[in-house]
């Protein structure tokens, strides 16, 4: 059984800065790239941004330089450091994982979700 565990959501005012934290806990040999989600009230669920284990980045448009993704590969843990926030970045914000139990079989994870909302 394997546990995505987010942390660092909440109301912040336009301009400000939020820190998401997740962290994968369990039992499992490995893990593959790790990302972040999110989904607004009437909206699909979007990528925001992902990281290889290695450390290579993807982001979308709408983020970049504004967001940065980070992982500790020691505490099995993924980073979304958001910055300059705007009102349309307001949605839940969900944490997914690659997970390999040994037998060379990625299975893809999702956290719980957590609430970012951005409003004066």
């Amino acid at each position: 059984q394997v546990q995505l565990v987010e942390s660092g959501g909440g109301l912040v005012q336009p301009g400000g800065s939020l820190r998401l934290s997740c962290a994968a806990s369990g039992s499992f040999f490995g893990l593959n790239a790790m990302g972040w989600y999110r989904q607004a009230p009437g909206k699909e669920r979007e990528l925001v941004a992902a990281i290889t284990s290695g450390g290579s980045t993807n982001y979308a448009d709408t983020v970049k330089g504004r967001f940065t993704i980070s992982r500790d590969n020691a505490k099995n843990t993924v980073y979304l450091q958001l910055n300059s926030l705007k009102p349309e970045d307001t949605a839940v914000y969900y944490c997914n994982a690659y997970v390999n139990f040994g037998s060379g079989v990625w299975y893809d994870y999702w956290g719980q979700g957590t609430q970012v909302t951005v409003s004066s």
